[in-house]
């Protein structure tokens, strides 16, 4: 269940196809202010992404790290595009065997140190828990996306992703709270300029 209220330089469009309507087509930057829909607080860690309804040719894919680091997942959310090359670096001086039996990527680098020679390729969208065979209270998520345009709020619960063509998109929210639960369903966004916006997210149902 998402809740929202939108602040942009034209009122919503009907539908909840929101748009910013300015004099040029330029790329856009969108802001999401993120809160729980039951205290209303800011809400840290939310993984937003716009897909883009016109599949056209995407950008390449950048490479992404996932370090280990005091028995730590470093960072503990990440999302990256379809595609990704992901290096694993232990920077510890114990071994960690990392793993995933999550659908979208299902891997395992056996007991290591330093840095693996190959990078794990996530090239199936969804959500990958990882965790290390030898370490049980380690755990990340990597949410994999069909789109470059993604972010992850902060602890203000502030999403910025920029850098966003002109067109027509499917905003996409996580949160690793809701992890077995049912998808949020996507909302349409129409992009001609910055937009800001206001959304909540029910982290129960």
């Amino acid at each position: 269940m998402l809740r929202k209220v939108v602040t942009a330089r034209r009122r919503a469009l009907p539908g909840f196809v929101l748009c910013a309507l300015c004099g040029l087509a330029e790329a856009a930057v969108i802001t999401l202010r993120v809160s729980d829909s039951a205290s209303g607080r800011a809400l840290d860690s939310v993984v937003a992404s716009l897909v883009p309804l016109d599949r056209g040719e995407l950008p390449q894919p950048r490479s992404a790290s996932i370090a280990q680091a005091n028995k730590t997942f470093l960072p503990h959310v990440s999302v990256v595009q379809t595609g990704t090359a992901v290096e694993f670096p232990n920077n510890d001086t114990v071994r960690h065997h990392v793993y995933s039996f999550s659908p979208a990527k299902v891997f395992e680098l056996k007991l290591y140190s330093g840095k693996p020679a190959k990078p794990v390729i996530f090239d199936k969208p969804g959500v990958v828990v990882l965790g290390c065979n030898i370490h049980d209270r380690m755990s990340a998520y990597v949410v994999v996306v069909d789109t470059p345009w993604f972010g992850i709020s902060d602890g203000e619960g502030t999403v910025r992703v920029s850098g966003v063509p002109p067109g027509d998109y499917l905003l996409q929210l996580w949160h690793p709270r809701r992890l077995g639960l049912p998808e949020l369903p996507p909302r349409p966004l129409r992009v001609m300029g910055d937009l800001a916006e206001s959304v909540s997210v029910d982290l129960k149902n």
